[in-house]
């Protein structure tokens, strides 16, 4: 099947926004594939679900989502972060950071428009060492990444370790096990809560 399928629109949104292998023409059936994905691992789960499932919600056929995602874990992990954008904390005063960060990730997974797609990754990081690699290259450039160009090369890395440590405990509690009373409070004040060691490892 050809980049030029009815079934895809590839002037949907730029190639650059859509991720996988291939140039702009294929952006729409990258793009439609991941759709397709998203879909197949929320019902189906990352272990049940399959590369013939997701092409045939998709309309294309396997080989294609191979050829674009190169496996089942790079798919997977395509779909649940081709939204995500990092924080720019260099844009905050230095006393700010720890807030801002944090509120970046609790306003995702508040947001009833995202699911949310890294607590996706982290239920199934857990049981997939596989997938366990790909979360630690999505929290380099989620958590490390800001960290570095806030702070430069201060000890950013150990810095990062740590608040990745707050961010992922914080999101298996709240999100995964329902633990109370931290599932039910405001994302205001469990921000509010979390901000401060946030912001200890960062000053």
């Amino acid at each position: 099947m050809s980049d030029s399928s009815p079934t895809t629109n590839p002037a949907a949104r730029p190639a650059t926004a859509v991720p996988g292998t291939g140039g702009p023409r294929s952006a729409g059936t990258r793009r439609a594939i991941l759709d397709a994905a998203r879909a197949t691992f929320a019902a189906r789960g990352y272990e049940q679900a399959t590369i013939r499932a997701v092409a045939a919600r998709a309309g294309v056929d396997a080989s294609m989502v191979m050829r674009y995602f190169q496996s089942k874990a790079g798919l997977f992990t395509a779909a649940v972060t081709m939204d995500l954008q990092a924080v720019d904390l260099r844009s905050a005063p230095p006393s700010d950071r720890g807030e801002q960060l944090v509120r970046h990730f609790v306003d995702r997974w508040e947001d009833p428009r995202q699911g949310d797609d890294l607590i996706a990754m982290l239920r199934t990081a857990a049981t997939s060492e596989t997938v366990a690699g790909q979360l630690q290259a999505v929290l380099s450039q989620q958590i490390a990444g800001p960290v570095a160009a806030a702070l430069g090369d201060d000890g950013a890395a150990e810095r990062a370790a740590f608040i990745a440590t707050q961010l992922l405990g914080l999101a298996l509690c709240r999100y995964i096990l329902r633990f109370e009373p931290l599932a039910s409070l405001p994302a205001t004040a469990v921000v509010a809560a979390v901000a401060p060691s946030v912001q200890h490892y960062l000053a």
